[in-house]
């Protein structure tokens, strides 16, 4: 039924602004997620923690657990279970993806960094738990080191001579600031 009184809005009207409002602001709160997300793909800020771990992996494609069989809103609902597994390392645990298609024998490569190698233990386990890791997941071999220079691995493992390990004490442990990359700088 038309409204006739043009200073009143109708309760269906009135419902319907309210929630082209709400979905705008739903639609606007994506957008710039997807904006920030797309900018740390393209050029992530990847932390100096010192533990570090690279696997390749495939979706797999078996006759009574193929992936790319699924429709559509059941592999979202499979990745957002595993996303919410993840989540719950956030601060803990940073990830990278990266995309090996046509490059070698993995789709994925999927490296992760923590302040410890508990964490990583603490993650991998947790993950290939849930349904989309444990039916789906093809996994290929876990390499697993510490993000350090030669002089502080030499220390940890308390090969050389220093002068702290001659007085009985044990060394201090590096700060994560002392940290410093394997790899030189870009340049």
């Amino acid at each position: 039924m038309p409204n006739t009184r043009p200073n009143c809005v109708s309760i269906s009207e009135a419902t319907a602004a309210g929630r082209s409002r709400s979905t705008s602001r739903r639609v606007t709160r994506r957008s710039r997620r997807a904006s920030s997300k797309r900018r740390q793909r393209l050029r992530p800020d990847l932390p100096v923690w010192p533990a570090v771990c690279f696997y390749p992996m495939n979706k797999r494609r078996d006759p009574g657990a193929n992936w790319f069989l699924l429709d559509f809103a059941e592999r979202e609902r499979l990745m957002r279970e595993h996303g919410e597994t993840g989540l719950k390392f956030a601060g803990k645990v940073t990830q990278l993806v990266t995309v090996g298609l046509g490059l070698d024998d993995w789709e994925w490569g999927v490296t992760l960094w923590a302040r410890n190698h508990e964490l990583l233990k603490d993650i991998v386990y947790r993950m290939r738990y849930d349904e989309a890791s444990a039916r789906y997941a093809q996994f290929g071999p876990f390499y697993v080191g510490y993000l350090a220079g030669a002089a502080e691995i030499l220390q940890h493992c308390r090969v050389g001579v220093y002068p702290e390990l001659e007085s009985a004490r044990p060394p201090e442990p590096a700060q994560p600031s002392d940290r410093r990359a394997v790899l030189p700088p870009a340049g």
